[in-house]
């Protein structure tokens, strides 16, 4: 009975903790959303889950689109024989580095048989005076070279071949390595690209700015419109971010949050191209796609903060998010610089 009772107690809490996990993120109960949470909370330190953790730090929600995507990792997870995309590539690349160290052992150990083969004929040549012994010799000369000659034209398709498979395998990695720093949503680095762009500039020593945003009053563009609008909105503000800080690095932080990383300029600087964002974004009338009404005024709100070089990305992103709860809280539309 007690034992019952017990588990009685665990599915509580587990029901308790699930739906906690959809109030916090303010997702709707669907039975996808459910299971997505289910997952996280019952394999805490699955890859999934540790992504969820990384992306949530700091208070951020997720969006739909977002549980959505990773959704589908779940899935793959569960399918007999999936593999990771970039795991597979890697163990491509592991057996074409064997298959062509295989290749060029095959190819010393066939030029080493020639020379050796050659060295012979040569020696037969010039120790015989028979002329029907030199003749033979000669033929045999030539046959040991049209069969190298066979054999290096085979090598050379054979290494065309790899080169080709090669030049074709670290363009997927590219591609793979590109994705995984980036937004599939606004396309957008993500915050994996921003904390390695971070990392780097200050070990170079430049000058940095972190400025941290975030979209006025989103949910209620999402709970109004759907998330279909919301995702657009999320694409235009990046879109504007972008025009107006050229040459600095602009990521989709999470959820509704954006970071930029300034490089190379002060404080007062990044402050101007912040706030021709923000005039940018408040001044533009967005509209329905489908009806063309009004979807009324988007505006965000920003931190800004100089960053010393031998500052963690945390303590920096941590003060500049201060500063735009500071912001939210004078009334929105706005840039707190600190």
């Amino acid at each position: 009975m007690a034992v019952q009772r017990t588990e009685e107690a665990e599915t509580a809490s587990l029901f308790d903790r699930i739906g906690a996990f959809l109030c916090d993120h303010r997702l709707d109960a669907t039975p996808h959303n459910y299971a997505f949470a289910y997952y996280l909370i019952s394999e805490p330190k699955s890859p999934v889950a540790r992504a969820v953790e990384a992306l949530t730090d700091g208070g951020v929600r997720l969006t739909q689109p977002e549980v959505d995507a990773m959704n589908l990792e779940v899935q793959a997870l569960g399918k007999p024989g999936a593999a990771k995309k970039v795991d597979g590539l890697v163990a491509q690349t592991q057996m074409q580095v064997e298959g062509f160290a295989d290749m060029v052992i095959a190819m010393r150990a066939e030029t080493a048989d020639f020379g050796r083969d050659l060295a012979e004929s040569a020696a037969a040549m010039s120790r015989s005076t028979d002329r029907d012994a030199g003749s033979i010799a000669a033929a045999q000369l030539a046959q040991i070279t049209a069969t190298m000659i066979a054999r290096v034209r085979t090598a050379e398709a054979r290494l065309e071949t790899v080169t080709r498979e090669a030049s074709e395998l670290r363009e997927k990695l590219e591609e793979a390595r590109d994705n995984a720093r980036r937004d599939p949503l606004t396309d957008l680095p993500n915050r994996r690209a921003f904390e390695e762009a971070y990392a780097a500039q200050a070990a170079a020593g430049a000058t940095l700015c972190v400025a941290v945003c975030d979209v006025d009053h989103f949910k209620s563009v999402n709970d109004r419109f759907g998330h279909a609008v919301g995702d657009r909105v999320l694409k235009a503000i990046g879109e504007a971010l972008c025009q107006s800080c050229p040459q600095h690095l602009v990521a989709r932080y999470g959820g509704e949050e954006f970071a930029i990383l300034f490089t190379g300029v002060g404080v007062k600087d990044a402050r101007k191209l912040m706030e021709a964002a923000l005039v940018m974004v408040s001044t533009k009338r967005y509209r329905l796609r489908e009806s063309d009404a009004p979807l009324g005024a988007i505006t965000f709100s920003a931190g800004l903060t100089h960053a010393d070089n031998d500052e963690l990305l945390g303590t920096a992103f941590h003060r500049a998010d201060r500063l735009l709860y500071a912001a939210k809280s004078a009334g929105r539309n706005r840039l707190f610089m600190g």
